[in-house]
């Protein structure tokens, strides 16, 4: 199974994923945890270059730095684990691409944007994508203070624009759950993992679900 993160930087999907990953872990559920860009050393590389550099990046470069990122780490890493049938969480997947460089950069059409993620993630499609919704000034809120990269210093009127790229994923895709990133982590997280159990029972019925619905 493969579950991904979305949302602003600032929504709390990193809170989300640790309790997450509690949760398996307590339960002895196998999984790996990834992040975007990153996960492997070329994708690290990638990664630093992304968000560290204070050059000036072209918006096309940085899209194809992102999918390049990403294609090393579904092919080196992703994939040999879901065949083996573990749970992959990543922290932002294709989505992330669409709404940052398609709405909020304007990189490309969107169309040749969604071609590009599907060949950068070799044709694989999340299982969930849970998708953390908050005000992009309440995020900015929560993050105010704290070093900002590349990206995170874009400011308020390029968020509007993600969120907006987020909210209609959401409209589109059926694997989206929107989740309000306003409420408490606690009430959040019991929401996770409930769609996971009813995602899990939906996919093999005679399987038992106890061990997702007890949190």
């Amino acid at each position: 199974m493969l579950i991904t993160f979305e949302g602003i930087d600032g929504c709390g999907k990193s809170t989300q994923i640790e309790l997450l990953k509690s949760f398996l872990s307590k339960n002895k559920i196998e999984y790996s945890v990834f992040r975007e860009p990153g996960g492997t050393e070329i994708s690290e590389r990638i990664r630093s270059l992304l968000l560290h550099e204070t050059d000036d990046m072209n918006p096309v470069t940085e899209l194809l730095l992102f999918s390049a990122a990403r294609s090393q780490l579904i092919s080196e890493k992703v994939m040999p684990i879901l065949k083996q049938n573990q749970i992959v969480i990543l922290d932002r997947f294709f989505d992330s691409t669409t709404a940052y460089q398609g709405h909020g950069r304007g990189s490309a059409d969107l169309k040749s944007i969604h071609t590009l993620n599907r060949l950068a993630a070799h044709a694989i499609k999340p299982d969930i994508t849970f998708y953390l919704k908050i005000d992009p000034e309440k995020a900015e809120q929560r993050i105010s203070g704290n070093l900002k990269d590349r990206l995170e210093s874009a400011g308020n009127d390029f968020f509007k624009k993600v969120s907006a790229g987020y909210d209609q994923l959401a409209r589109e895709e059926n694997r989206f759950h929107v989740l309000d990133a306003e409420q408490s982590p606690e009430v959040i997280h019991r929401e996770i993992v409930s769609i996971i159990g009813d995602f899990q029972q939906s996919q093999e019925p005679d399987a038992a679900s106890k061990t997702w619905k007890e949190v």
